[in-house]
């Protein structure tokens, strides 16, 4: 391979992730915080997403992250009902 295709071949790359990496930050409309209290202790985490809903999954997401061990736990706390949800533009 000589040198142009190359250099040619590397800044194709170079704009395909860039436009990928700003693409998925551009749909970061909405940030939520959620609190989720599962096995007796409550969590309070940040989300961010394209809509309310997306936000606050993401938010519970993380949230159980810490809270649970194992995927059953996982699973039970990712369907718990929030304490508390509150969002608004990021």
């Amino acid at each position: 391979m000589n040198r142009k295709t190359a250099t040619t071949l590397t800044a194709i790359v170079v704009l395909l992730m860039g436009y990928m990496v700003y693409s998925s930050m551009a749909r970061v409309n909405r940030q939520c915080e959620v609190c989720i209290e599962f096995n007796g202790v409550r969590r309070c985490t940040k989300g961010a997403g394209a809509n309310d809903d997306e936000a606050r999954r993401g938010a519970q997401t993380a949230a159980c992250g810490v809270l649970a061990s194992g995927m059953d736990e996982t699973i039970r706390c990712q369907n718990v009902h929030p304490v508390s949800a509150s969002c608004g533009n990021s």
